[in-house]
């Protein structure tokens, strides 16, 4: 396709104004809990705008040169010189949580390390035979780190705990990246990006090519929100269960390549702040 095809004109430059505002406002919200200033938000869209148009809006056969980058953007053809050549942005998995992200997605899907409803069982460090064991785990995705290490490392980051019976445990933050967890920024940009280019794309085409739905009512009472939430994290939780399960088993007999698919699911509620708690009080 030619990139110039989807070159936005005016009137959908107009149209896009008002949900980009939408989208962006959280975003703008987070930037300033963080500490990220305007002007360094600013630099960083002038060095995107000019790294999207170099890579993605090349003609087939042509240089891209400063000039047409320059009116593709709107940024000065001098200032399109100095940003050119930098790179794409990075988006390499880091070796820690690609690791870490494989090795739990095994402990949920894998036959030998989930019971009979599909939950991950406490593992002994080590079993007998073929006997299902964390050293086992962590030894059918990697031989590189000792399952020790791994063990230590996802003590600390409280991914698991040892139960009585001195058995390893899964932690509900072993789903979920909280407090200092790194792995938590990497998901906020791959998650929102994904989300974001399958709904750009939809938008772009005649025909919307990916799967991007929501349920959603407004007018609500807060406790019929709240339930409808925890309701929706049961069904949500499922269905990435199943979908984690069956991709994984799929993967060993798949040869391998460098396609990529992600399937993700968001629960959003909104309350007024002064709605009561769950004890009716405000």
């Amino acid at each position: 396709m030619d990139p110039t095809a989807r070159t936005p004109s005016p009137l959908t430059a107009t149209q896009l104004q008002a949900p980009l505002a939408r989208l962006l406002r959280p975003l703008v919200r987070l930037c300033i809990r963080s500490g990220m200033t305007f002007p360094a938000l600013a630099q960083l869209l002038r060095e995107l705008f000019v790294n999207v148009a170099e890579h993605d809006f090349a003609l087939d056969g042509k240089p891209q040169t400063d000039s047409r980058v320059s009116l593709l953007t709107g940024i000065h053809r001098k200032e399109v010189a100095r940003l050119r050549g930098a790179g794409a942005p990075v988006n390499v998995v880091p070796a820690t949580l690609s690791r870490t992200s494989a090795i739990i997605a095994h402990w949920l899907a894998a036959p030998e390390f989930t019971d009979a409803r599909g939950e991950p069982l406490p593992l002994p460090r080590t079993a007998e035979g073929d006997a299902p064991s964390f050293e086992a785990l962590v030894a059918a995705i990697t031989k590189d780190v000792r399952p020790r290490a791994v063990l230590d490392e996802w003590l600390d980051r409280k991914l698991v705990s040892i139960d009585a019976g001195d058995n390893i445990v899964l932690a509900e933050t072993g789903f979920v990246p909280r407090g200092d967890d790194d792995r938590k920024w990497y998901y906020l940009g791959r998650n929102l990006h994904d989300h974001i280019a399958a709904a750009a794309d939809n938008v772009s085409e005649a025909t919307p090519r990916f799967m991007e739905r929501a349920v959603h009512y407004d007018g609500l009472s807060p406790k019929l929100a709240r339930r409808l939430e925890a309701r929706s994290r049961e069904l949500a939780m499922e269905a990435l269960k199943t979908a984690n399960r069956e991709a994984n088993r799929a993967l060993a007999k798949d040869k391998g390549g460098d396609a990529r698919w992600n399937f993700g699911v968001y629960i959003y509620l909104e309350e007024p702040k002064d709605a009561p708690g769950e004890d009716g009080k405000s």
